[in-house]
């Protein structure tokens, strides 16, 4: 994760990510924007979530575990090391943590918890607030190198290519839709449900994707994706590459296909219309 970029300005999916039974589950963190809803539980290494986010089960965390002020979680929380708890924040199930536990005033556990290190009860610093502050100072001081350091630490895993996952501010993630007001970008090796929405769309190689996509602006399917659905954007190109198949009908303003992709439905483009042979195509933005 680049120091430079924004970290919560798009919809990212990493590569092997699956949804299993009520579970997104991933190899790497999992961060969740403030105001977010995941409406499946999660399993991550570590798993960061801003201030009112929504978890429609449990949360999973091989490593840390911080939930900012106001989440709600609609089962149990089980953390591997430590916790961060804020204040107010509702957990319907049991909390259990391997390691300490700090936690503000105000927190609901339905079924109670247990830590097997220090527990400190006070109002921990909402997370994304302790990163940017922390961050700032680092690199107020010079100190870039400390501070990528300390980003990677925060991103740790046991396999330390792994990407995390980042649901935008205000998304909402579930069975049904998975909708963001950001781009989305889908890795490879995917197994998703659910109709993904957002302002540009990219999904890699060899996914399984069961539900339609839908954009405002530019839609690539990656070699070897279905897309059990439909595929629609309001005024950007779509692009199909390699053995990409949809199984629904695809409409856009221009259109650029590999010979090997299959479409099962209806095409429909305003625009330009391009067939080429090869796996990669040119994306829109090359």
């Amino acid at each position: 994760m680049s120091l430079r970029s924004t970290p919560l300005d798009e919809l990212r999916i990493p590569d092997g990510t699956t949804v299993e039974e009520h579970d997104l589950v991933t190899d790497g963190d999992v961060v969740v924007g403030g105001r977010g809803t995941v409406e499946f539980g999660v399993r991550g290494r570590n798993v960061l979530a801003g201030e009112g986010t929504a978890f429609g089960g449990d949360i999973e965390a091989e490593a840390d575990c911080r939930l900012d002020m106001w989440a709600d979680v609609a089962g149990n929380v089980l953390v591997g090391r430590d916790a961060y708890i804020g204040e107010r924040v509702e957990i319907d199930g049991e909390l259990k943590v391997a390691g300490d536990l700090d936690i503000g005033d105000d927190v609901r556990i339905e079924e109670g918890f247990e830590a097997n290190g220090w527990i400190v009860i006070r109002n921990p610093m909402p997370t994304i607030v302790f990163l940017f502050v922390y961050l700032s100072q680092l690199l107020r001081m010079g100190e870039e190198d400390a501070a990528q350091e300390l980003v990677g630490e925060l991103t740790e895993s046991e396999n330390p290519d792994a990407e995390p996952l980042v649901i935008p501010r205000g998304a909402r993630v579930g069975d049904e839709t998975w909708q963001t007001a950001t781009p989305a970008t889908i890795g490879d090796d995917c197994r998703l449900h659910g109709n993904v929405r957002a302002t540009e769309i990219t999904v890699g190689e060899d996914n399984d994707v069961f539900g339609s996509l839908r954009a405002k602006g530019d839609v690539v399917v990656g070699d070897g994706t279905t897309i059990h659905g439909d595929l629609s954007t309001k005024s950007g190109t779509v692009t199909l590459e390699g053995d990409a198949r949809v199984l629904g009908d695809v409409s856009c303003s221009d259109l650029a296909v590999s010979r090997g992709a299959d479409v099962d439905g209806t095409m429909r483009a305003s625009g330009e219309v391009t067939i080429a042979d090869g796996p990669a195509l040119p994306r829109p933005s090359d």
